[in-house]
């Protein structure tokens, strides 16, 4: 399975911030926001991305992460020159994809929570379908939504209704097999021009073929896409870091912990950060037991 990561979003909601840079290189506590997705793809076992950037952001972001190898994977770029809608990714990642099945992650969404990891995973060992990932809101007219059954099968899925059938946001992850680049191309522009996931989404649920995974208390989504939700993202990583000694989303650990990267390779890491506390942080992981 490979890994998309969408990072090319619309920046508007975080004007002027995102006036002269894009909002996944801009820092949600200590590390660049674009970290915090990647780490979800890296939990469920993905060593194979491809970033998907606006044209002027591409060299950035190529200069911030290089091919991968410093966190034990392989990152290649790809372009989305106008935001034609998340659908699209599949669609300029089909040749990266290459017949193989798939998770896209939008570049401002960060996940946290214990059990992660098994959730990524099981997702992951599916043959065929799609699965989502929902989240309990309070107010879910400002996402997709999902219904469920009693037996917690999905019945339907909306964008951004105004009287929601229930409380489950569609979070920005998603895992697809590899019929979903040829479902993309079938779809056609929404009334804003673009190719809606939900709508590609209800093709799979049209099927039978659609899952949804819900995300319970236990965990936290946040969709870092305002100046408000960027602040309360930022916080709330600062304050678990603070409190459990231990890094979220950091790239070179989650390597490290799943064996793509050697204890010397982890080090030669942190003595390039060796001035940060980030670095002293790597340090720390490599020369642990």
């Amino acid at each position: 399975m490979k890994g998309i990561v969408l990072a090319g979003g619309n920046g508007s909601r975080l004007y002027p911030l995102t006036r002269s840079i894009s909002k996944q290189l801009m820092p949600v506590y200590d590390k660049p926001m674009i970290y915090y997705p990647i780490s979800v793809l890296m939990l469920a076992g993905i060593q194979d991305f491809l970033i998907l950037t606006k044209p002027e952001d591409r060299t950035a972001f190529e200069k911030l992460l290089g091919d991968g190898s410093e966190f034990g994977v392989s990152i290649t770029y790809a372009e989305q020159d106008q935001p034609r809608g998340i659908a699209e990714a599949l669609i300029i990642g089909e040749d990266f994809l290459d017949g193989e099945p798939c998770a896209l992650v939008l570049g401002d969404n960060i996940f946290y929570g214990h059990g992660l990891p098994e959730i990524l995973a099981e997702a992951k060992g599916f043959e065929s379908g799609a699965e989502i990932f929902a989240y309990q809101v309070a107010d879910p007219r400002a996402y997709g939504v999902v219904e469920f059954d009693g037996e917690g099968r999905v019945l339907s899925i909306e964008e951004k209704p105004r009287k929601p059938k229930s409380n489950f946001a569609v979070t920005g992850l998603y895992f697809y097999d590899s019929t979903a680049p040829a479902k993309a191309r079938t779809l056609t522009p929404s009334d804003r021009g673009e190719l809606e996931i939900t709508e590609l989404n209800s093709l799979y649920l049209e099927e039978g073929q659609l899952r949804a995974n819900l995300m319970g208390r236990g965990f936290a989504w946040l969709d870092a896409g305002t100046h408000d939700s960027l602040l309360e993202a930022a916080q709330f990583i600062a304050s678990i870091e603070e409190r459990q000694g231990m890094k979220i989303a950091c790239l070179e650990e989650i390597g490290y912990r799943l064996g793509y990267l050697t204890r010397e390779q982890l080090l030669k890491q942190a003595r390039k950060l060796k001035s940060s506390t980030y670095g002293a942080y790597l340090e720390k992981i490599a020369k642990s037991p």
